[in-house]
Formats: structure tokens, sequence, C-alpha cells
């Protein structure tokens, strides 16, 4: 399955949370959507991330992966980038 990567914003009752999220390229699986309603995963996997408190409570935290209860999430948004930029930040933060 050839797979792609899409800077997504989530936000929880406590956090805004920015990473990096692994999609199918085409089909079945290769929406936001689709991963938020897979009811065979209880949890969002993301690479490349940044947690912020949005009560401004504490600093920004940034992990190299995070893992979200998709229960936990009010709302998820893509970052505007185009594709190839997407793949070529991606490949920049794994080296």
């Amino acid at each position: 399955m050839q797979l792609r990567h899409e800077r997504v914003e989530l936000e929880t009752a406590r956090h805004r949370i920015v990473g990096t999220l692994t999609l199918a390229r085409e089909g079945y699986r290769s929406r936001i959507t689709d991963m938020l309603n897979a009811t065979e995963r209880d949890f969002v996997a993301l690479t490349d991330v940044e947690i912020t408190p949005l009560d401004g409570s504490g600093p920004t935290r940034t992990h190299r992966f995070a893992s979200i209860h998709r229960a936990h999430i009010v709302y998820a948004v893509p970052l505007e980038q185009d594709a190839a930029a997407a793949e070529a930040d991606h490949a920049a933060r794994l080296a």
C-alpha cells in the first residue's frame, strides 16, 4: 500500500496537537475522516508532534511520536501544505 503523510491539527478538551498523520495515498483510509471513524482503532498515531495546552499553563512540548485516543478528539483539520512539501518536511524531521 502506498502511503502519504499529512500535517493535521487536533484539539482535545485540554490540548492543541499538531502532528503528521500517515494515510493511504488514495481510496479507503485516505482521508482524515476515515481515520477518525475507524472503529477497530481506538488511537490515532501521529509523528513529529507539538502539544500545546489550551489554557496556556505550560510550554509547547515536542515529541517524535504520540498516540491520541479518538474519543478525546474534539476536532481535526488538515493543515494547508502541498503534498510534496509535506513529504519533504516529514523526511527531514526523520533524518
